[in-house]
């Protein structure tokens, strides 16, 4: 049997435009089953072992801005966690691919719904052949978001024959972390874009030329291009 696993998070919400959300991404990582991450988990568990994050789970975003969990570590110790999910990213086999609505471009939720869907039913429509070659596609979510939850079950269930639904948790994988960095870092991309970074993102990566060109331009050498990694 062959499994398609789906990791997938989001940044932003299906609200209004506001200036302090005014993105809404998505970001599906896909993962072949058959190709095991066994040591490269114990690889980054030993590097934040010496460091108390509940449940080994770590966000990206908090850590960047010392939030939550994060607030009491210095800017080493942030960065040295961050590098080490970084490097776990960009060391194992996935995929991933993004869906973006600008919400500055629409002035009703259920449009953004709409565009959300058409989005994915577009990549799933485009890709059919890909995900026929697995047995079973796993889509893995937390359900944070009603909204997202039953786009998820609608459109993967019209456009997939085999597919399933998990609820999982960031704590339960690590790749469901690396939806999580995926989602920060694209973001941060749209932001340098604008000129809206904020002072605690610029601060906290040694320049914005490395932010471009170290963190975000590698990670995207992993966005799908046919076939799953």
């Amino acid at each position: 049997m062959r499994n398609l696993s789906v990791f997938v998070d989001e940044s932003g919400d299906c609200g209004v435009y506001n200036h302090i959300s005014p993105y809404y991404i998505v970001i599906l990582v896909f993962h072949d089953q058959s190709n095991n991450l066994t040591e490269e988990i114990k690889t980054l568990d030993s590097v934040v072992s010496y460091v108390d994050i509940p449940e080994r789970a770590i966000h990206a975003g908090p850590l960047i801005r010392r939030e939550s969990d994060y607030r009491y570590f210095d800017t080493n110790t942030r960065r040295k966690i961050f590098d080490s999910i970084f490097d776990f990213a960009r060391k194992i086999p996935f995929s991933y691919t993004t869906l973006i609505v600008e919400k500055r471009q629409i002035d009703d939720p259920l449009l953004l719904i709409a565009r959300l869907s058409k989005q994915l039913s577009a990549f799933l429509t485009e890709n059919t052949e890909v995900f026929s070659e697995y047995d079973n596609t796993i889509v893995y979510y937390d359900n944070g978001q009603l909204d997202l939850t039953k786009i998820l079950v609608s459109v993967f269930s019209t456009a997939l024959s085999n597919v399933e639904f998990r609820k999982a948790f960031p704590s339960d994988y690590k790749l469901f972390q690396v939806a999580d960095l995926l989602c920060t870092l694209e973001l941060l991309s749209l932001k340098y874009d604008a000129k809206a970074l904020s002072n605690s993102e610029k601060g906290f990566f040694p320049s914005l030329k490395k932010l471009r060109k170290l963190y975000i331009q590698k990670m995207r050498k992993k966005r799908f291009s046919g076939k799953f990694l």
